[in-house]
């Protein structure tokens, strides 16, 4: 192996357990499978600037006893694990903890089933030295991540850059797994040692990220999912990784991130106090946007859902609340009276209105019209003690289309629609009132009431709304 001899020139070497990419050739489509995968993986940390984030890389062939991290080392002989040694026995030899940095998953591959001669399958990554391996559960697209609890600065820092990663970007869950080992005797099963601590968590607090501590604190893993930014990832480890865990290594070399806190002039002590003090702040106020914005989308998608894209009982139960949170008393015919009735009874100040709900995935057919009708007509002898003085009829027209792309009225005959006794509503009105919080408006349409000036209630873009017939009050007692 090629000893390393340079003197100290700013950059922290770092094994990478790849062959240097300038130093090959690339293969022939036709080249064995080896060769192929071989220069990908080298491809792979192609375009790091190296020398701009104080790095300088240690590939295959290389010696990196010296190294002061590691970036995927390899088990595999022939493949990385003389260098994985070499570096694992100099920090031993100089008391420093092994940091390594290592990716988890195949960003490339959806169902992590990618195997060579560079490592196991795409999800899992094995310790060297110690039992157990930490395996990774890909999640599904878009799935949600957070900021774990109690994060120091170096690891806030890691989370942060993790997060911008494209939207796109694969998450893996990730665990720690025992080691099955066969012997003579049968399978031996031995716990994983060491602690996993999380650094971005999914919903169900699973860990995304993640710092692999071994017991005695010899290796220091940090797993991190792949698609990640390979610039990125050098940046970190030089400016935060490095500094945090193993500070000597940048002492030896000279780096120009070796500043102790102690030789600094007031000047660079303030500047790095209010830099510290402001990457907090903005953690804090994210983490607390994030959760207001989640509790409001929990709170917001039943309803936007079920009035724009929902059918049958999820579509009603949806206008219901609609309903009730603009002042309605609504009670679900359905699960009273079975279905020889509308959909809702809303109540409101003297006002009893039957409410049809409907959903048509093209144009509303006008039988819903005469549906209504007939519910009315049969009404008197459901509930002789509770005459209706209003009806309306609420349909989600053109639910398989964007609500934008909808027509606005729900019916086309515009003369049809000015000879009905009740108003026809379109639950994309609806749901823009309740998302203004215009109860007054979602009050006057289904109670038939044109509100002051004579225009019916605005949408949510300022225009008025023409998803609706022109309401004509009606009162008095019995059937409208």
């Amino acid at each position: 192996m090629a000893a390393h001899t340079s003197g100290p020139n700013g950059l922290v070497p770092v094994h990478v357990a790849v062959h240097d990419l300038a130093q090959m050739e690339e293969p022939d489509p036709q080249a064995a499978d080896y060769a192929r995968q071989r220069f990908a993986a080298s491809a792979k940390y192609a375009g790091i600037s190296w020398g701009k984030h104080g790095a300088e890389p240690r590939w295959l062939g290389k010696d990196t006893s010296t190294c002061a991290a590691a970036l995927n080392p390899n088990h595999f002989s022939g493949h990385g694990a003389d260098e994985f040694e070499r570096f694992l026995s100099g920090a031993a030899s100089r008391g420093e903890p092994a940091l390594i940095i290592a990716t988890m998953g195949t960003a490339d591959d959806d169902n992590d089933r990618v195997r060579s001669v560079f490592g196991r399958a795409g999800a899992r990554v094995d310790f060297r030295n110690f039992t157990g391996a930490i395996v990774g559960k890909r999640l599904p697209a878009g799935a949600e991540v957070s900021l774990a609890s109690d994060l120091d600065a170096a690891e806030r820092d890691l989370a942060l850059r993790l997060l911008d990663r494209p939207a796109d970007a694969p998450w893996w869950a990730m665990g720690l797994q025992a080691t099955a080992m066969e012997g003579e005797r049968g399978t031996t099963v031995r716990e994983p040692e060491g602690q996993l601590v999380p650094i971005l968590v999914d919903t169900l607090g699973e860990p995304v990220a993640a710092r692999w501590t071994s017991g005695d604190g010899q290796q220091i893993w940090y797993v991190i999912p792949d698609g990640f930014d390979w610039n990125q990832v050098v940046d970190w480890t030089v400016q935060r990784a490095i500094p945090e865990h193993v500070p000597a290594a940048l002492r030896r070399v000279r780096s120009a991130h070796d500043v102790d806190p102690a030789l600094e002039t007031p000047a660079e002590t303030q500047a790095r106090t209010a830099l510290e003090e402001l990457e907090r702040r903005y953690l804090e106020d994210k983490s607390r946007l994030q959760g207001e914005l989640e509790r409001a989308r929990q709170e917001a998608e039943p309803v936007r859902s079920g009035l724009l894209y929902s059918t049958s009982a999820e579509l009603v139960a949806s206008v219901a609340v609609v309903l009730r949170a603009a002042g309605f008393t609504v009670t679900d015919l359905d699960a009273e009276l079975g279905t020889q009735s509308a959909d809702l009874l809303a109540v409101l100040d003297g006002s009893t209105c039957l409410v049809e709900v409907k959903a048509a995935a093209g144009a509303a057919g006008e039988k819903m019209i005469a549906q209504l009708q007939g519910h009315l007509e049969t009404w008197p002898a459901l509930r002789l003690g509770q005459p209706v003085t209003c009806a309306a009829l609420i349909v989600n027209h053109q639910h398989r289309l964007a609500p934008a792309e909808r027509t606005g009225e729900v019916f086309q005959r515009r003369a049809r629609l000015n000879t009905l006794p009740f108003p026809v509503l379109a639950t994309g009105d609806l749901y823009q009132w309740w998302r203004a919080q215009d109860w007054s408006a979602v009050q006057a349409a289904v109670l038939g009431q044109a509100r002051s000036g004579g225009e019916p209630p605005a949408d949510g873009s300022g225009n008025p709304s023409t998803g609706r017939s022109r309401w004509r009050p009606w009162g008095g007692g019995g059937t409208p």
